[in-house]
């Protein structure tokens, strides 16, 4: 998990350098509409921190820091992501249950090794780095002229810190996963990918809508990141912090056990919850993160048997029934989105869904691919 550096007040306002193949200043009102010209005529699209940001064209070459933007430019169409922060943190083995689309793992290169190196980004010679700025700044120590020398050399920054809402230094607008696949449509001129994912999506929350068990039915729910293995401490999360890492149990209806009181914004600070306390809260679910990638086999070695072979925790309610789960990936765009939905309705309402596909996945493949 990563850590915040100092808090300071985000230095990143609007009208950020820009270079490469982007154009300085701004054009206001275009906001990437298609309807004003070809994709040859220059476009601007406005997002927070950055304000309006101008293109030439779409992006060819382009950086992803976190797994959201990676997976939102590959679901538009527009190829990989040249480097990714954490490569076991983006859930690329969901692409490979999609008809015909391919991801080749190896040619994403990991930024971060013990941090972000500023010339790795000269390496890779991007024309857009989707990514905040500001995350730069307060995790990996970048300052404002390492921001600017990229912005100058090679292009501009275009990108919000999604995944939670918890960080001090983030006094700005935070976008929805599907405000922030928005901007990235008009980024890459690809309105028609773009709807024909939000149609999926409405329909995906559609069925399960549909078939919620009531909510005095629905199992009280703990979302936790281990603070050690075997687990004796955890971290815990909030489901209703609003950001683009807990969506799909927002989206489930899901029943936090922390709801209605002020514990579980993990923001970085080192506060954790016991086996003690566990015990006390007694979630009838439990859901663990940092668990991305492992095998079922693997989540049952780590977390699940260890918890139950322990005389304190297994007297929680979730221990006892098994409800034990992988809370998934802290990081999704619309593609991972959609299965880690589909799973984690599998797993909090077996009764309810099953083992059932809830959306069609040649049906997505279809859009990647351009065949739709």
């Amino acid at each position: 998990m990563q850590n915040n550096g100092p808090t300071r007040r985000a230095f990143v306002g609007t009208g950020l350098a820009v270079g490469g193949t982007l154009l300085a200043g701004c054009v206001s009102g275009t906001d990437g509409d298609e309807s004003n010209g070809s994709d040859a005529d220059p476009y601007a699209v406005e997002m927070e921190p950055m304000g309006d940001v101008e293109f030439e064209h779409p992006p060819e070459r382009w950086l992803a820091l976190l797994p959201s933007y990676a997976d939102m430019g590959f679901a538009l169409g527009a190829g990989q992501t040249l480097g990714i922060q954490l490569p076991e943190r983006y859930a690329t083995e969901y692409y490979d249950e999609l008809p015909g689309v391919e991801f080749d793992a190896d040619e994403v290169v990991r930024l971060n090794n013990d941090g972000v190196d500023k010339e790795l980004f000269y390496e890779l010679d991007a024309d857009v780095h989707f990514m905040e700025p500001n995350q730069l700044i307060h995790w990996y120590n970048w300052s404002e002229t390492d921001v600017e020398d990229i912005e100058s050399s090679l292009g501009p920054f275009f990108g919000n810190f999604i995944r939670r809402r918890s960080d001090e230094w983030h006094d700005y607008r935070y976008y929805t996963l599907y405000e922030a696949f928005d901007k990235m449509a008009d980024v890459f001129r690809e309105r028609e990918r773009y709807d024909a994912f939000v149609e999926v999506h409405d329909e995906l929350l559609e069925t399960v809508d549909s078939r919620l068990p009531p909510r005095e039915d629905r199992p009280s729910v703990l979302l936790v990141y281990p603070a050690d293995e075997p687990p004796e401490a955890f971290y815990p999360y909030r489901l209703d912090d609003g950001g683009v890492s807990t969506k799909q149990w927002r989206d489930l209806g899901a029943v936090d056990v922390f709801g209605g009181s002020d514990v579980g914004h993990y923001a970085g600070d080192g506060a954790t919850v016991d086996l003690e306390t566990l015990v006390e809260l007694d979630p009838e679910a439990m859901l663990v993160r940092g668990q991305e990638g492992v095998s079922d086999a693997e989540f049952q070695d780590r977390i699940v048997e260890p918890l139950q072979d322990d005389s304190v925790a297994s007297e929680v309610t979730a221990v006892q029934e098994g409800a034990i789960y992988n809370g998934g990936y802290l990081d999704q765009g619309p593609i991972i989105n959609l299965f880690q939905t589909e799973r984690g309705a599998q797993d909090l309402y077996p009764e309810q869904f099953g083992d059932e596909n809830l959306f069609d996945r040649q049906r997505v493949a279809d859009i990647v691919l351009g065949d739709f």
